[in-house]
């Protein structure tokens, strides 16, 4: 690649990356300065309390985005990606799997997740909200309006989904770069007006606020979160854009139009304390109020757009790394693998966020619930950030907790100030987080005491193999392809073909697919084949979290090892396991019963790992748990 070219596909990631990673964190002026400065938290409309505010706004930006995502966590790649899930798996392969801390940072991953899924229900529902909340400034008599015309917009959104963004994907950047534009201006054409709002660039400003505000500062912080909310998307979109293209639309972009932006708000307030019933559309007077709605609206659909496509992404990553069952997964895009598309999630994500959007009503009421779901999922990233960065980098104790444990005091202060919100929203994620927690953490036990009946009851191969061919049974032609798990013996499906149909094909093999914990593995250390001798082979699979299951594709790819297939002679064996409750199991009966409906409703192996329907045989097994 030549400079020039390099040059360009840099400049146009860089424009991408303003479209996707900071489309959530670039709505927040929406909202942010009238969630701080509610009436119910009893903070006074002064002069120096805006000062501060503004300041401490400034400063969050600046640590906690520029400092310990842009700076630190982004070079935390697994492979090159991000994201709660890969910062987890990077985390489990730095300790080992009979530590005492694997189960406990699992656990804080879950959770991170969990709180990433609620950060995704309730981004499109305040974005949206946030945005047509600007017709009440145009036009007082439009409010009953705000909450359809956003279910609208919303249900519009996710019923195209299943449609892929390739189409409208290019436009995201290009509108975003006029959003932060428009952001710069206003807030220039404001700090010329009162250009006194530049002395909160002082950290002494929000430090004096702090110390003289005490407890209503306190209460204040959980507000000021609102304005780093989607810090994580950058983190979670680094596979997607690379670190230098992220970095670059951050200090070049996104930053200093959200700093300008912020300090106009505040030097309007100051100039008019009337105009906090909604700052941010009275930045220019009336006459810009409907265009802002309308470019405000088209801004929280993309970030809208890119807290769901998210959710895919760690749904995918989740059933792979076996948090959930197997989801039906659609791809919408020949040439991007990474653009997929989960009915399930899509339509239960939509009747989640409608709940939100009709039982607060406005954004102001969401602000409480956003807060929590925001700095719970920051402080599991600190915290797995300073395993990775002491086992897996091996730097220095102090370092490290010099490092993430400045970071993990500033999570820690906000996250207790956003839990004042806890009966005002702040429930709401919490809730829907303790739901996800518990069906993840069951799907995973379930899953090993399901293993673990099978290690128990399972016939060793080499044992069986060689008894059977003592006196072999008939073989007939074509090929036998028999699914089994890594530590499941001879196969049900195998016991089942030779008890009632008393043969065995020509050439039999066995597959084994294990998903590792890192994002991908390379194609040439994918396959890995053992002969077991008289025609029969093990074959296993390797596949990171985020691969495409394909094993058509691997069966072709098998031909340069010297073991081909003919597809139309050869026939998949599967083993179809009915998952029963019994009495006295490794888990509570809720949990039991929970994980058999779980089970009962999970995509079928066949179908998840893309084998042609018409050469599957499924033979059915029970297994007690």
């Amino acid at each position: 690649m030549t400079a020039e070219n390099k040059k360009s596909s840099i400049a146009a990631l860089t424009l991408s990356a303003v479209g996707i990673v900071y489309g959530d964190i670039g709505t927040s002026p929406l909202y942010t300065l009238r969630a701080i400065f509610d009436p119910e938290h009893g903070l006074p409309l002064t002069s120096s309390n805006i000062l501060g505010i503004i300041s401490l706004i400034f400063w969050s930006l600046t640590i906690i985005v520029s400092l310990k995502y842009v700076t630190l966590v982004l070079r935390a790649d697994n492979r090159g990606e991000g994201g709660i899930m890969a910062l987890m798996a990077l985390a489990l392969n730095s300790v080992t799997r009979h530590s005492r801390w694997h189960f406990p940072l699992l656990v804080i991953g879950v959770l991170g997740a969990t709180m990433f899924y609620g950060d995704s229900v309730i981004t499109p529902a305040i974005s949206v909200l946030g945005a047509i909340e600007g017709l009440e400034v145009a036009a007082p008599g439009m409010s009953h309006y705000v909450v359809p015309l956003t279910i609208v917009v919303l249900v519009a959104l996710y019923s195209v989904q299943r449609h892929g963004t390739a189409g409208i994907g290019r436009f995201f950047g290009p509108v975003m770069l006029v959003w932060f534009i428009s952001l710069a201006a206003m807030g220039i054409v404001n700090i010329i007006e009162t250009p006194a709002i530049l002395n909160a660039l002082n950290p002494w400003y929000a430090l004096d606020f702090m110390l003289h505000n005490e407890f209503l500062a306190f209460v204040a912080l959980g507000a000021v979160v609102l304005a780093v909310t989607g810090a994580e998307a950058l983190y979670a979109d680094m596979g997607h854009f690379g670190k230098k293209p992220i970095r670059l639309a951050w200090f070049m972009i996104a930053f200093p139009a959200l700093t300008l932006n912020y300090l106009g708000q505040g030097g309007l307030l100051i100039a008019d304390p009337t105009a906090i019933d909604n700052p941010f559309f009275h930045q220019l007077g009336s006459w810009s109020v409907i265009p802002l709605v309308i470019l405000s609206t088209m801004a929280a659909v993309i970030a809208s757009q890119a807290t769901i496509s998210g959710t895919y992404s760690m749904t995918k990553q989740a059933v792979a790394l076996g948090l959930l069952p197997r989801m039906r997964i659609l791809h919408t895009s020949e040439s991007e693998i990474g653009q997929i598309y989960i009915p399930a999630v899509n339509w239960l994500q939509l009747g989640v966020v409608l709940i939100a959007v009709i039982g607060f009503g406005s954004s102001e009421e969401l602000a409480g619930a956003y807060g929590i779901a925001v700095t719970a999922t920051m402080m599991a990233t600190t915290i797995l950030t300073f395993f990775v960065t002491r086992y897996r980098w091996q730097l220095p104790l102090v370092l490290c907790i010099g490092a993430t444990g400045f970071f993990l005091v500033i999570d820690i202060m906000l996250f207790s100030s956003t839990t004042l919100k806890l009966f005002h929203g702040g429930w709401f994620p919490l809730l829907l987080g303790s739901v996800l927690l518990t069906g993840m953490l069951t799907w995973k036990r379930g899953r090993e005491l399901v293993f673990e009946n099978l290690e128990r009851h399972a016939i060793p191969l080499d044992a069986f193999l060689q008894s059977l061919f003592v006196g072999p049974p008939t073989r007939v032609p074509g090929t036998a392809i028999f699914l089994r798990g890594e530590s499941d013996g001879v196969p049900h499906a195998l016991l089942h073909n030779l008890l009632h149909n008393k043969v065995l094909h020509e050439r039999v093999v066995f597959l084994t697919v294990r998903i590792k914990e890192e994002p991908w593995v390379a194609p040439a250390e994918q396959v890995e084949m053992v002969e077991l001798g008289h025609n029969c082979y093990q074959l296993n699979i390797h596949y990171g979290f985020k691969d495409e299951p394909d094993i058509p594709g691997i069966m072709r790819h098998c031909a340069t090892l010297g073991l081909p297939f003919e597809m139309m002679e050869t026939s998949f064996f599967i083993a179809r396991q009915t998952v029963i409750s019994a009495p006295g199991g490794g888990m509570m009966p809720w949990r039991e019963h929970l994980f058999v409906a779980m089970s009962r409703n999970a995509r079928g192996a066949a179908d998840y790992y893309q084998i042609p329907p018409n050469r599957v045989i499924e033979l059915g097994t029970q297994v007690e748990i």
